[in-house]
């Protein structure tokens, strides 16, 4: 079912007063430092001073002007960054303040203003079982605020995942180096080569969305379910300890297996969780990435 536009609208509105704050306010910045440019570019060319490396000097320049000159290079600094945004059916749930997709709107539109205000290009690909939307790179903050509205409004899709179509979309439509913020609850299997592949070719952040009840249940006795992305009924019952127990272990064992593949990768990852402020986490990040620009 769709998503009302009226309630759609309040939604979008939201998000970006949240957002809009976080980022002036604290994130900015620290996206600058945190993610490289593309390459280094000639910018100019100026008067030997000394402690100049003699390397960078402009013999061409130097022999005419009859004094040393040296070439000045600058960053490169316009980004292209891609979202590619898990909107399969287990999206959907939530058992906190928000559900897995408006955090993973939430996310999108903080990356993605720091981005703009960055000038650097933003796009979007949607994807469940298959590729639902894909948007090409863009600058401006209408730009943003499209890949907010976009997010949100593709929040009830009833479909399953398949991340290694998504990926293998993403290496085909992306052939220039870009920033790759991964978005989903990684809930699917079969996908670890297609990762290791994006990796190699492009800068991957890996944001993995959960929620608590996905590891703790709550004691409601016998309950049925519905599988979100499948629409199969079954019983659980919630009041068995030994239950309980096996689910909350098996729960850690995944969340393990996808922390130990990023790491396997050398691909960043942000943890995020409904019940819990991200920006925390995402500073941690943009931190963790400024020490390595820094010393690497």
């Amino acid at each position: 079912m769709a998503v009302d536009t009226k309630e759609l609208m309040k939604m979008v509105g939201r998000i970006r007063i949240i957002t809009k704050k976080l980022v002036d306010e604290h994130l900015s910045g620290e996206y600058h430092s945190a993610f490289k440019g593309q390459g280094i570019e000639f910018e100019e060319v100026r008067e030997y001073t000394p402690g100049d490396d003699v390397r960078s000097i402009d013999w061409n320049v130097t022999a005419r002007m009859g004094y040393p000159y040296v070439k000045r290079f600058s960053e490169e600094r316009e980004l292209t960054i891609m979202f590619l945004v898990d909107i399969s059916g287990s999206q959907i749930f939530g058992s906190d303040e928000y559900s897995k997709a408006e955090l993973a709107a939430m996310v999108t539109s903080v990356f993605a203003l720091s981005a703009i205000k960055n000038q650097d290009k933003i796009g979007l690909i949607l994807f469940s079982d298959r590729i639902e939307k894909s948007l090409p790179p863009r600058k401006g903050r209408t730009a943003v605020m499209r890949l907010v509205r976009e997010v949100l409004a593709a929040e009830e899709t009833n479909r399953g995942t398949d991340i290694a179509a998504a990926l293998r979309f993403m290496n085909n439509v992306q052939k220039r180096k870009a920033v790759v913020f991964l978005i989903s609850d990684f809930m699917d299997a079969g996908y670890e080569k297609e990762l290791k592949v994006l990796a190699k070719r492009h800068d991957v952040i890996c944001c993995p969305i959960s929620d608590p009840r996905e590891f703790d249940l709550v004691n409601a006795g016998l309950v049925e379910v519905e599988d979100p992305e499948t629409g199969n009924l079954f019983m659980l019952d919630t009041s068995s300890k030994s239950f309980a127990k096996e689910f909350k272990q098996n729960g850690e064992i995944e969340r393990r297996k996808l922390e130990d593949m990023f790491v396997k990768y050398k691909i960043d990852h942000i943890p995020l969780s409904t019940d819990r402020p991200f920006q925390d986490d995402i500073r941690k990040l943009f931190r963790q990435r400024q020490l390595r620009k820094k010393h690497g």
